[in-house]
């Protein structure tokens, strides 16, 4: 049966629907109560009043005594469900119980903790510290980043380069976190002299080419690079940078109605959302400050869906590729899509995501101060 689900699973993120809801009936008719495979089934598509099946069963299962991160996955499931029929409230308050049975399994987000980190990167990368040619570093501009919040857009801008023929995107890499990680003591105090630079430009272009040899462009889609741009720039300081800016509460509503890793434990709670996404706006802001603006493109989520063709001519551009007009058909990509939207990135532009923070506004009141400030 686990099996089973696992194929469902792997279909989903390569885009075969179909397939992916055939593997989980079948390990349903194994075992009718896989919360799992139920579970998964709300994720291939949009619900309607119509699966209302689905939801009586989904509540059965949830309320069988399962496990709290079992329970969790399946009222995520239930909150996406009644979010797609329009029944706001419910769709919340199922919410709220995912992320109430999401922390038993994390650790407290500690706010403290994560203004001082902002504040010793803005002090330790300046103008100064990360700007000239630095001994060591990679005049490289094969790497490519696409940064920002969790569920701003960086899925869409990733899939909209891979459709080039001249591009490709790594999806998520864990190369920039695990090499930050493993040098704190270091890079937190500046970027790296010129062993660590030299050491990380050669172990980041052997990941690269190790996954993709031939393309002028590899796109990392890590969406917390963002607090990593500082040392980035110095191992790459010809490396493009596009950062993705949604509307702060869209973002923030999006990351509560998803089930994390318990790492991003800032995920699960409307007030520690606003906390982490005020500390992402101020180093934003800084590194708007101190890296040379050629290098760094921002793209508003909500001027790219408006604007579709007009924001991937600019975003190929700054790449320093021709246009190619596949890149406006970035849905039909066989890619496959490892991450929360994957079923949304293989439709075409999906425009109901913007301003959807308003069906929700009387059950957020720790976002809307973020309402009032110019997004990140």
């Amino acid at each position: 049966m686990q099996a089973l689900v696992g194929t469902g699973q792997i279909e989903g993120l390569e885009g075969r629907f179909a397939e992916a809801e055939a593997a989980y009936r079948r390990a349903l008719e194994v075992d009718p109560g896989a919360s799992y495979a139920w579970s998964g089934l709300v994720w291939l598509r949009k619900m309607t009043p119509a699966d209302g099946a689905w939801l009586k069963r989904a509540e059965e299962i949830a309320a069988t005594g399962l496990t709290p991160i079992d329970e969790s996955a399946m009222r995520f499931a239930i909150g996406k469900y009644y979010d797609d029929v329009g029944d706001f409230a419910r769709a919340f308050r199922s919410y709220q119980r995912a992320n109430e049975l999401q922390k038993l399994a994390a650790e407290p987000y500690d706010r403290g903790a994560r203004t001082r980190f902002v504040d010793d990167l803005i002090r330790a990368y300046t103008s100064e510290t990360i700007g000239g040619t630095r001994a060591g570093a990679s005049d490289s501009m094969r790497p490519a980043f696409v940064v920002g919040m969790p569920r701003s857009g960086t899925t869409l801008v990733a899939q909209i380069i891979h459709s080039h023929p001249a591009a490709r995107s790594a999806g998520e890499l864990a190369f920039w976190p695990d090499a930050v990680h493993k040098h704190a003591a270091t890079l937190r105090q500046g970027p790296p002299d010129e062993a660590l630079t030299r050491k990380l430009a050669t172990g980041y272009r052997s990941v690269l080419a190790g996954r993709f040899p031939d393309p002028l462009r590899v796109v990392d889609k890590t969406p917390f690079n963002s607090d990593h741009l500082g040392v980035i720039h110095s191992v790459f300081p010809k490396a493009r940078i596009i950062y993705l800016r949604r509307d702060p509460i869209d973002a923030c509503l999006s990351c509560y109605f998803q089930a994390f890793l318990p790492s991003l434990n800032f995920t699960m709670d409307l007030s520690d959302l606003a906390h982490y996404y005020q500390e992402h706006r101020r180093l934003m802001d800084h590194w708007r400050r101190v890296l040379p603006p050629e290098i760094l493109l921002e793209v508003p989520y909500a001027g790219l869906i408006g604007a579709q063709e007009e924001w991937s001519r600019r975003i190929v551009d700054f790449l320093g590729l021709p246009w190619d007009p596949r890149c406006l058909e970035f849905h039909r990509t066989e890619r496959v899509v490892r991450t929360a939207s994957y079923w949304q990135v293989r439709q075409p532009i999906y425009k109901d995501s913007v301003g959807r923070w308003r069906n929700y506004e009387k059950f957020i009141g720790p976002l809307l101060d973020l309402r009032d400030r110019t997004p990140a």
